[in-house]
Formats: C-alpha cells, structure tokens, sequence
C-alpha cells in the first residue's frame, strides 16, 4: 500500500510540474539523425536436451522423443533513432530479426528453437521486422509498434536463438528523481521460434505499475496487469511486488535481499488463484557470491505464463531449464558465484546453483511430487580490442522429477555473442 500510495503522489506532482521538467532529456535532444544507433546483435546457440526414460512427450505405452539437438545463428538488428529537437520529440525505433538454421534433423528437430514445416521439418532460416513510432516529452515517452519489453508483468524472452517480441503501446515516465512509471497495452506476442506476429493467442495486454528508489539501497515495485486471450477460461490478472535491498557491510563485502510475489487470478468457472512468492539473500566477500533463496506456491493451479511472455516470471527460482512453479510447490537454493576478475583474469566468471522442490502437485492432480535441477555455467567476455564485447558461455543442467511431474533429463548450452556496433 505504501507504494501506491509513493505512485500516486509521484503522478500528481508530475502533473503539477510539468513545465519544470521540459527542462529535462528532451530539452537535450540531439536530433533525429544525429542521436540514431544502429546495432546487430549476433548469436550462435547450440542446445541439445537428452530426455531419458520415455523422451519428450512419451506415455506408459508410447516413447516420446528422447533426444533433441540444434545449432543456428541469430541475427538481432535494432535501429534506434534520435528524438526531433522541440518540445514533443518524434522517433522511430526499428527491429529485423533473422535465424539460420545450421544443423538440426526431424528426429532431432527443437519446435521452440526453430519453425517446423508442414512435414515436422525443421526450416532452414525464419525472419520478422517490426517498426515502432515513439514521442518524447520532457522525461516521458510514449513507444507503439514491434518492441521488446521487460516488465515484471509482461517480458519478451530471450532464452533461445531469437527474442520475442510484442505488439502495442507503452508509457514510460522519469519525471520524479527515482521513480519510474509503465502503463501499456499490447495486443499481440510473437513467439521466439515463430515468423508470425501474433503466435501466442493473446488478445489484449494491459499493464500498469512502477519502481521507486527510496535510496541507493532500497528500491520497491507494484505492477498490475489484465491478459484476455483467445479463450476466455483462460483470462486472467496478474499483480506483483518486489522489494530489494542492499547494504555494504565493509570493506569488499556486502549482503543483497531480494523478495518477488505474484499473484494470479483466473475468469475461469472455479475462480482459480495462485500466490507464489521468493525470497533470496546473497553475500558478496571480494569475489565470491553466495546465495541462499526459498520458493513457495499456493492456491488452486501453479504458476501460469506465456500469453503475457515467456520471461515473465521474475523469481528466485525460475532457473536454466525449470522454474519451480507448480501447484503448491516448496523449493529452496543455493548458489555460489565466482568472478575471476579478483585473480587477475578480467571477463571470466563461474556459476553453479543447486534448486530442490517437493510437495509439488501435477496438472493431473497427483500430489506430493519432488524434482531437482543442476546448474554449472561459464563464462567469458574478451575485454578490449579488435574482439572486445565477443563473449562465450557454457551452460549445463542436469535435472531431475517424480514421472507424474516431468521427465528426466540433461540441457546442454554453448553460447556465443557479438554486438556489432554500426552507427
């Protein structure tokens, strides 16, 4: 309540003090061409998935597939434009988005990485471009069209060869020092291994919410946001909070918390609700990070997310390949991060997090369910030179569950990145 009321007030001072604030980000604007950026992001994935037992979508009498493998290249363009000099600034922000297809198979063919043909064949390339206007007034701006959002209500993912990426109008306003403030809406998500723009049967998106910093160390969010999707069973709200603090403790020390709560209610016949909430704490001493985190789900469904973007899901536990979401679930963490930087090793870094669940309850209803996920990652940023910015990561995951919640098996990841800088 305390937040809303901080969002409220915020929005009326803006109000009132509009005429101040033209002195602001748009009062230095460069120009439309002067302040353009042009950048292609470049990705190679390679993934491969060995699932055991009875393979990805396998049944007591019928073996799913058991294993899965593919390697592409990604190509990220993103065109990003001044803002016109004056008191309204006009923009036009553009997306192209281009995937390869190096190697894959149709026994070995991933549906989330690469589109599948009529015959279950993997394609060999898929694109999409998208155009988005955007106006700026003092430190306010309005954006509409194709664009990536990371909102704790609504975020395009960015876990496979290319993103997401959403259809719709977005409002976002610094006028307060410190407060930050979203309203939009969208009406179409596609997804990331898909040309078409509307791939992920939303309707219509709407979102509200911001974060306030009370200081350096103390930072609050509330967002709210209504999703209508192709059947209506399937609407629902969604409303989050998050609270983040940080504190140094002397000398190279310092201790972060960081708690994450979602609540989601359906318009289904049942009324269904799901609160699932996270807690995590890391201690930093010089170079090594440790972090100890708990999860906990409650109400009638898990946790659901994908009409609203499949990186909505900002918590603790949602980790490489599971995200400890279902049905009256407990998991807990621990992790240990190491950067390298310390040793003389600058861009080197090491990660690995072990995450256990129990008391899980399957779609089926079956209850009382465990799983448990591995993760080993490594990574390396080149940091200067004709390379500087190419980095490299190794991602390893060995997870396993109860048959009834999930099957066993192994994610491989290799990872290679580079911004290339045009304009």
């Amino acid at each position: 309540m305390k937040v809303m009321k901080w969002s409220v007030i915020a929005m009326a001072v803006a109000a009132g003090t509009s005429q101040m604030a033209l002195a602001s980000s748009q009062s230095e604007s460069e120009g439309f061409v002067e302040g353009s950026s042009l950048t292609i992001f470049n990705r190679n994935l390679y993934m491969n998935r060995d699932f055991r037992d009875n393979g990805a979508g396998g049944s007591a009498t019928e073996n799913g597939q058991s294993y899965r493998e593919a390697w592409g290249h990604g190509f990220i363009g993103t065109f990003e434009s001044g803002f016109t000099q004056g008191t309204i600034g006009v923009g036009i922000d553009a997306i192209g988005l281009l995937g390869v297809k190096l190697d894959s198979g149709e026994g070995r063919a991933w549906p989330d990485i690469f589109p599948q043909d009529s015959e279950g064949k993997p394609q060999d390339d898929y694109s999409e471009a998208g155009v988005a206007v955007k106006f700026r007034a003092s430190d306010t701006v309005l954006k509409y069209g194709t664009q990536f959002v990371a909102l704790p209500v609504f975020s395009t993912d960015d876990a496979r060869l290319l993103p997401e990426t959403a259809q719709g109008g977005l409002i976002t306003s610094s006028e307060i020092d410190g407060l930050e403030l979203n309203v939009g809406r969208f009406t179409a998500l596609s997804d990331k291994s898909e040309a078409d723009h509307d791939s992920r049967a939303l309707e219509e998106l709407s979102l509200v919410g911001g974060t306030y910093a009370f200081s350096d160390q103390l930072s609050a969010s509330l967002y709210y946001s209504d999703v209508k999707t192709e059947e209506v069973a399937d609407d629902f709200t969604k409303k989050y909070a998050n609270l983040n603090y940080s504190m140094p403790v002397g000398g190279d020390q310092s201790v972060a918390l960081d708690f994450n709560i979602y609540q989601t209610e359906w318009d289904d016949a049942d009324d269904s609700e799901n609160v699932i909430w996270s807690l995590a704490g890391t201690y930093k001493l010089g170079a090594h990070g440790f972090t100890l985190a708990y999860q906990k789900s409650t109400g009638d469904r898990g946790y659901t997310y994908g009409p609203d973007g499949g990186g909505t899901i900002w918590l603790a536990n949602s980790v490489q390949y599971q995200d400890f979401q279902y049905e009256n679930e407990k998991s807990w963490q621990v992790r240990y991060d190491l950067d390298m930087s310390a040793y003389g090793v600058s861009g080197l870094s090491f990660m690995t997090r072990y995450i256990d669940g129990s008391d899980a309850t399957s779609g089926d209803g079956v209850s009382g369910l465990e799983e448990s996920e591995w993760d080993i990652e490594a990574k390396y940023v080149i940091q200067d030179g004709p390379a500087k910015d190419l980095s490299f990561r190794v991602r390893q995951a060995f997870y396993q569950a109860d048959s009834a919640l999930d099957n066993d098996l192994s994610d491989t990841r290799l990872i290679v990145e580079y911004p290339l800088s045009i304009l």
